[in-house]
């Protein structure tokens, strides 16, 4: 629990922390931070330092205030008109049951949306307004997300399943409960570390590089224990 409440700290600084999902899962580490602390030094620190795909979580309320959807149910839906698309959403992953992945979006003030600015920019105004859609009544969430962001864009959204950490334990889950334990907007800004063969980081060197920069390092085991006692 020590490693736990060090990292629910980091999260408060706005410091980075690093997860480890578990053995026999991906096998990856994602650099993590809260999304409210998102700054276009950060976004350049996890493209060079972790260099995965850089996306952004959000829990089982506010998807649902913002009406966000899977995209393997948009892909199915869309199916009717596009056959290719109902087949391309089977979800066969070796490693999970279903993909967390939601739409792409990019905020309206935004030039390309890819830019270490323009994907800060995108990142802390989303979680901005997840948090104001926590706070507010149901229904301002979805037309406050409409007129500030466009879809498709730069920064992938992950839909958490709920609840958490049950019926599924990926970055997405394990992120996005430390947030909530953290008392922050509960969405985290995580990038899988990639080494340089272009596979995974390997768990060793993943703590390695957190001892270097003293990080925390957490596997997802001790999330699941530390939310366990948390949410009782």
């Amino acid at each position: 629990m020590d490693a736990i409440r060090a990292a629910l700290e980091a999260l408060r600084r706005g410091d980075f922390v690093l997860v480890y999902d578990a053995d026999g899962r991906e096998e990856e580490t994602d650099l993590t931070l809260a999304s409210g602390a998102v700054t276009p030094d950060a976004i350049r620190r996890m493209r060079r330092d972790a260099g995965g795909l850089i996306c952004v979580t959000l829990r089982g309320d506010v998807r649902e205030r913002l009406g966000l959807p899977f995209m393997t149910d948009v892909l199915r839906t869309a199916g009717t008109a596009y056959p290719l698309l109902k087949e391309l959403a089977s979800e066969d992953m070796r490693y999970d049951r279903h993909s967390a992945f939601s739409i792409t979006v990019n905020h309206r003030d935004t030039f390309t949306g890819i830019t270490d600015r323009d994907r800060a920019l995108t990142i802390s105004r989303f979680a901005a307004l997840a948090g104001e859609a926590i706070r507010r009544e149901n229904g301002w969430a979805a037309h406050a997300f409409a007129r500030e962001f466009r879809s498709p864009g730069h920064v992938p959204l992950l839909n958490a399943a709920e609840p958490l950490l049950e019926a599924r334990r990926g970055h997405t889950e394990l992120t996005t409960a430390l947030l909530a334990m953290a008392g922050l907007v509960p969405s985290a800004t995580i990038c899988e570390m990639m080494a340089d063969d272009g596979r995974a980081l390997s768990k060793a060197d993943a703590k390695a590089y957190a001892r270097d920069r003293n990080l925390v390092f957490l596997e997802g085991q001790d999330i699941v224990r530390a939310w366990r006692a948390w949410s009782a």
